[in-house]
């Protein structure tokens, strides 16, 4: 399922949601693409075997790898998905809360991937972690609202709309039987979808926004 946008009032511009997209298009236009992405990834990328023997640069290759892709689509796919929930979030939150929400929730969701995945020596990079900890916010603040949702499924394509809580439980589900997959076939080493990052990451963002979301959020579903 795709979101295509959601039904929740926006009374500011999303300032911090728009400046974290400008940041990641530009990492990946402006430097990984110069570099060349495999070499990009190699350099910056979230290695969790570094991390876990203590190697330098390790903590700051966690912040970095929040910021590059693996190609357009996983940009794209990425940035779309903090569009849509990551405006009423920050819209919760304000700017600078949201920006340390969004960076804790990304730092707790590699956290999470090193810590079942110790040994790994496979690249991790996407902010996939941190907008799974929007995700893990935006269920638990607007669970009624309403997502317009693309269902791409050939001549059977429909565009539905759709509860939140039913969308997201929807999308988490499907990241725990994924890795659950991938885990009954190799252990806890994950192939080309950190999954364990996307469920580390939309649990740390339930629990964050509650210290990170206004006394007095402007919007809240009916």
């Amino acid at each position: 399922m795709i979101p295509l946008s959601d039904d929740q009032p926006i009374r500011t511009l999303p300032i911090a949601t728009l400046l974290l997209i400008s940041i990641n298009a530009y990492v990946f236009i402006g430097w990984q693409l110069q570099v060349g992405v495999a070499q990009s990834v190699a350099l910056a990328g979230f290695i969790p075997s570094e991390f876990t023997r203590g190697t330098s640069g390790a903590m700051t290759d966690m912040i970095t790898s929040m910021f590059m892709h693996g190609g357009w689509l996983h940009l794209i796919g990425n940035m779309w998905f903090l569009w849509v929930f990551g405006r009423s979030v920050e819209n919760a939150c304000g700017f600078f809360r949201f920006l340390a929400f969004y960076l804790l929730s990304g730092a707790a969701a590699t956290w999470a991937y090193a810590w079942f995945s110790p040994d790994t020596t496979i690249p991790l990079v996407g902010a996939s972690g941190a907008i799974s900890g929007v995700l893990g916010a935006y269920f638990l603040r607007n669970p009624r609202a309403r997502i317009l949702t693309l269902i791409p499924f050939g001549i059977f394509t429909r565009i539905i709309t759709v509860p939140a809580w039913f969308f997201l439980l929807f999308w988490i589900g499907l990241q725990v039987f994924w890795q659950l997959v991938e885990s009954s076939a190799q252990g806890h080493k994950t192939g080309g979808v950190a999954y364990l990052a996307h469920i580390g990451g939309f649990i740390a963002g339930m629990g964050l926004i509650f210290f990170f979301e206004r006394p007095n959020p402007r919007s809240k579903s009916a």
